[in-house]
């Protein structure tokens, strides 16, 4: 290998202000050998400062996948939640569109709801702000990897250049200046500074391969940031998307029980309004209260005998295995049972009892049949005012809905199934205000309707 002094040699004239060169062709391979046997892309220790530079690369890859695991679980965790909020509406959603006997639960559950979705709110913002700040990270890891290629481009091409001028020079060979030399002190010198200076390109060559371990690290870290990055904005958004439906279904949830609340009111207002009027008039009351019993005794025998005479004709089962379902949505505003309401007449041992359940809502919704069956009565009730329809759904299950409108959209004989609509809520026969009282029917006796559902 050949190299050219860079500082003046002695030789057999005295000192030489030129650099001359001092390794011929013919001993480029010995040199070589030297200076390869000295580690030139050795894996020998780095110098401290390179050792600060790759640990300083891993620690900071270390760092970025710390806070990836921290930032899939904080997503995991929101998924998590938002997947629970979600669940949470719709069932609010489809109480609100049912049955409710109790808005001040429903209105709790939307006081919860509405601290779930601003806390779903805070931790959308914060992964969108993570994002963000991760973007930002990664400019500065490519900034990073610019530098640290720059570097080792210019300490590649320095060693390049320096291998390409031993190479490039055919000057007097180390060997011919051994021979030549009468001065064995002066060859001594130019021997030891050729290994200096073959400790000086090991040095460079050791420097490369760290350089070149740092880049790969600093590589290996910026696409890590650069998936994650990705993948985060992917799930912010459609973690957004998702918030963004929870707040408008929210809202109309909110606007929904407030509508309800409204019309629950000035429904239940009337009714108390109208029951007011009765009660003033004891003695009506009274006669009222006895007729009503005498009706529902006739009622109950007359429907006994429609479904014994739908069975002989073969038109219902003899045991029912199904469920029932709510026949119209609304606000439960009088439930089964023994009750303190004057209007309703004695059974067995309650003075006021009544048979069913009320549901109110708008005049006019929909009543659709709670199981399938045959209809085996539809119009006014013989013994009463009230407009009713009923439904056998067995020889021993029957289900009656009262104070429907005069116009019924279903008759006597026909098949409806689970529904169906027979019937739209009304105010006939004896009542303080729209509603719908449905009844079940087991074996002769009234049962409650949640039993069924």
């Amino acid at each position: 290998m050949t190299f050219l002094s860079r500082r003046p040699t002695i030789g057999p004239r005295g000192w030489s202000a030129r650099p001359r060169p001092i390794v011929g062709r013919r001993a480029i391979s010995v040199l070589l050998m030297v200076v390869l046997a000295g580690g030139l892309f050795a894996a020998v220790p780095p110098k401290q400062a390179s050792a600060d530079a790759l640990s300083d690369a891993y620690a900071q890859q270390q760092t970025l996948e710390k806070q990836i695991a921290a930032q899939k679980a904080a997503v995991a965790a929101l998924t998590a939640s938002q997947a629970s909020l979600s669940a949470k509406l719709a069932n609010t959603k489809a109480t609100l569109g049912s049955v409710i006997s109790d808005l001040t639960t429903v209105k709790i559950q939307i006081v919860s709801m509405v601290v779930d979705v601003a806390k779903a709110q805070g931790s959308v913002d914060e992964l969108q702000a993570t994002v963000a700040q991760l973007d930002q990270e990664l400019v500065d890891l490519q900034a990073q990897e610019r530098t640290k290629q720059d570097q080792l481009d210019a300490r590649k091409a320095m060693l390049a250049e320096r291998i390409r001028t031993a190479y490039d020079t055919d000057r007097t060979s180390l060997l011919q200046s051994l021979l030549s030399s009468d001065d064995f002190t002066a060859v001594l010198s130019e021997v030891s500074y050729h290994l200096d200076f073959a400790d000086e390109d090991k040095a460079l060559a050791d420097q490369i391969t760290n350089d070149q371990q740092v880049l790969a690290v600093i590589q290996q870290t910026t696409a890590l940031a650069r998936v994650q990055a990705d993948q985060l904005r992917g799930v912010a958004a459609t973690q957004k998307a998702s918030l963004d439906r929870q707040l408008a279904d929210l809202a109309a949830a909110k606007a929904k029980l407030q509508s309800l609340q409204t019309l629950y009111t000035q429904l239940l207002a009337a009714q108390r309004a109208q029951y007011a009027r009765l009660i003033a008039a004891k003695s009506s009351l009274a006669a009222q209260l006895k007729a009503e019993a005498l009706a529902a005794q006739k009622l109950q025998s007359l429907i006994d005998k429609l479904v014994l005479q739908a069975l002989q004709q073969g038109g219902i089962p003899s045991i029912y295995s199904g469920s029932l379902t709510w026949p119209m949505p609304g606000y439960v505003s009088q439930e089964f049972g023994c009750t303190g309401f004057y209007m309703e007449p004695p059974l067995g041992s309650c003075a006021h009892f009544h048979t069913g359940i009320d549901i109110v809502n708008a005049a006019g919704t929909p009543i659709r049949a709670a199981g399938p069956g045959k209809v085996i009565y539809v119009g006014q009730a013989p013994f009463d005012p009230a407009y009713i329809v009923i439904i056998a759904h067995s020889s021993a299950l029957w289900t009656g809905y009262w104070h429907v409108q005069t116009r019924i959209p279903v008759h006597v004989g026909q098949y409806v199934n689970t529904g169906t609509i027979i019937a739209f809520e009304g105010c006939t026969g004896w009542c303080t205000g729209p509603h719908l009282h449905w009844a079940v029917n087991l074996n002769g006796t009234y049962v409650n309707p949640r039993l069924f559902l």
